[in-house]
């Protein structure tokens, strides 16, 4: 599984980004894809998860209805559309899938498989 996450970069505070994460792969039917988050001298931080089949979605409190996750059968892609960015919210996301058939929305990174490289968000005030 190759996972490649795009779309960051420096913005204000109050605006929006979109970020996306390519997905190569056999066939995601029935698994899950999540996005993750990581600032300086942190731990890493779950963003949002959703399930490929079913379009069953999950969130952090932190950005719960300021974020919203989505994916694109055809294109192999999920996205991460981020509105009302907060300084806050500034780290590297990254992208990663559950093993095939695992359908938990699951918080926790080392439930997740494979990690793609991350793209930086930077949040300034």
């Amino acid at each position: 599984v190759q996972l490649q996450a795009s779309g960051g970069g420096l913005v204000q505070a109050g605006d929006s980004l979109r970020l996306s994460c390519a997905a190569a792969w056999r066939t995601f039917e029935r698994s899950v894809m999540g996005w993750f988050r990581q600032a300086p001298g942190k731990e890493r931080e779950f963003v949002a998860a959703i399930h490929w089949s079913n379009g069953k979605t999950n969130y952090g409190d932190s950005v719960k209805d300021r974020f919203t996750i989505s994916r694109d059968n055809v294109k192999k892609t999920v996205y991460l559309q981020m509105s009302s960015l907060k300084p806050e919210d500034t780290g590297v996301y990254s992208c990663a899938k559950r093993l095939s058939g695992e359908s938990g929305l699951s918080w926790y990174d080392r439930d997740y498989e494979y990690w793609g490289r991350g793209t930086q968000v930077t949040v300034s005030s």
